[in-house]
Parts: C-alpha cells; sequence; structure tokens
C-alpha cells in the first residue's frame, strides 16, 4: 500500500492550489507518483476531501482502477456552495463559504492543547471521530493536523465579498475554494469508461459529510449559529449524502456497481474508532 500526503498537507512540497482546477492539480500529483512507480493497475481510496479528489482520479485515469473505495467522502459536487441532489449552485458565486478563523489560527499556532474550544485535539475529538473514542495514537494525529500549509495558497484558501449570505464567496486559491461547487464537479463520474467497481463507507454518524454537516454554513445557518440565514428555499442545507447517492446510482444504472456500507457507532474516520467493522467490509470488498 502507498500513502501520500497531498500538496500542501504533512511533509509533500508545498506548491500552491490553483482553485480554479478544482482539486485536478492534486490528481495530477497523484498520478505523476504512480508513473514514477511503474504501477498500471491498482486499488484506490480517498477518505473526506481525498473521496473528491479520487472521483476527479478516476474521471480521468479509470482505465488504471481495480476499484474505488470513498471513505466518508465529500460530495461529488464539492462541499458547499450547491443545494439539491443534482448540485445546483445555490449562489453563481459559490456563496456561502467560509471557515471559524478560529481553528484556522490554532491549526497556525501548532495548538496541540484542551484549553481552546476550536484547537484541533478539540475539533479532533468531536468531528473526526465518535466521541468518547480517543485513538492511542492521538498526538501523531495532532502532529499530522497542525503540519497543514497555512494561507491563501493552502488550507484554508482566499475568499472574496459577496452580496449572498453570510457575506463571502470562494475566492480562487487554496483547499476550501477547490473543493467548492464553484470549481468542483465530479458528476461525470457517471460516465467513466471501464466503470471500476466502487465502494462507498461512512461512518452513521459522521458530523463533517452529511445531509446537515457540522461544517456546512447553509446547515449552521440554519440551526441560527450563523445570522442572517436567508432560509431553506433560498439557501437549503447541503444534501451531501443524498447527492452521493444519486450519483452513485446513475454510475450504477449506466453499467457499473457500488455498495454502500455504513458503520455503526462511528463518526467522520471509521478506520479509526471502528478499525475492525472497517476493515471487514474494506477487505472483503477488495476481494470481490
Amino acid at each position: 500500500a502507498v500513502a501520500l500526503d497531498l500538496r500542501g498537507y504533512g511533509d509533500t512540497e508545498p506548491l500552491p492550489i490553483d482553485a480554479t482546477l478544482g482539486l485536478s492539480d492534486m490528481v495530477a500529483d497523484i498520478h505523476s507518483l504512480v508513473q514514477a512507480m511503474g504501477l498500471t493497475a491498482y486499488h484506490i481510496t480517498g477518505h473526506s476531501m481525498g473521496g473528491g479528489i479520487v472521483m476527479k482520479y478516476a474521471i480521468a485515469h479509470s482505465s488504471e482502477l481495480l476499484s474505488i473505495t470513498l471513505v466518508d467522502t465529500m460530495s461529488p459536487y464539492g462541499y458547499g456552495g450547491s443545494k439539491d441532489a443534482a448540485g445546483t449552485m445555490t449562489y453563481d458565486d459559490g456563496a456561502p463559504a467560509g471557515i471559524n478563523p478560529d481553528f484556522v489560527q490554532a491549526l497556525a499556532d501548532g495548538d496541540k492543547g484542551t484549553e481552546n474550544p476550536m484547537s484541533p485535539r478539540n475539533v479532533f475529538r468531536q468531528f473526526y471521530v465518535k466521541p468518547p473514542f480517543i485513538p492511542e495514537r492521538e498526538d501523531a494525529l495532532i502532529d499530522s493536523m497542525i503540519s497543514t500549509k497555512i494561507g491563501d495558497d493552502w488550507y484554508p484558501g482566499n475568499s472574496i465579498s459577496s452580496a449572498n449570505w453570510p457575506g463571502a464567496a470562494p475566492g480562487d486559491k487554496g483547499v476550501l475554494p477547490a473543493f467548492n461547487r464553484k470549481y468542483f464537479d465530479a458528476g461525470s463520474l457517471v460516465d467513466i469508461e471501464p466503470k471500476p467497481p466502487i465502494l462507498w463507507i461512512r461512518g452513521d454518524s459522521d458530523l463533517i459529510v452529511g445531509d446537515n454537516a457540522m461544517f456546512d454554513l447553509a446547515a449552521l445557518g440554519a440551526m441560527g449559529a450563523v445570522p442572517g440565514w436567508p432560509g431553506a428555499e433560498e439557501c437549503p442545507p447541503q444534501p451531501m449524502l443524498v447527492q452521493t447517492r444519486a450519483v452513485l446510482d446513475s454510475y450504477q444504472t449506466n453499467g457499473g456497481s457500488y455498495r454502500e456500507e455504513v458503520i455503526a457507532d462511528s463518526g467522520h474516520s471509521p478506520y479509526l474508532d471502528q478499525p475492525e467493522a472497517f476493515n471487514a467490509a474494506f477487505h472483503a470488498f477488495l476481494q470481490f
């Protein structure tokens, strides 16, 4: 197995991320590694944003793939900026967009503590796994989080002012704009040939990816956590699971196959908080 750090993460050279490419620069990075290693037929797995990158990768290189595994993946229509099963944009500029600046600052500061509610460790414990689970190697995982390159060219990226709620839209640089619906669309996954089998596996208690996700500004607005929300008719929460299932159903209708596995009592990272259940489903799929 080969695991790599995406650009701007971990120990990889922090080349700038061109958001207008909709994560295709990440796809090119991965394929350059694959070519350097001489791989011609392989399984590919992506978690969260990585799932979106894997969808884009499959669109470009499906003939090389033996299978695709999407772990708590973001939607084929990105994260933020869309409003229905078909991935229709909420506003033409990609709004709503944004991230809690306290979390970004805590990452930049390398905060490993628990005093700040938005510290990487607290965010990890609350959202990346299902509480009260704390993995034995939590310190290493927190070190990985704070290795994220912070800035307009990386995480979180830049934003522009908007006449639409909540007053900000994605810019043209960095991670958050790159996976916003403004630039990201992997809906053409349904048309790839050949069609490798797909496993969509996710935790049943994922708060990061869902139809009312805790990092979706529209969902937060509906909960009253972000003021001024214009209402569900104009700016509904992004139905991320509905969108993913719609695309995978079409993939199947068009001759492909997929399996949806929901891991009980698990959050955004089932391979951490429910490794036995995750591995059982994952390895059974790989041995199809």
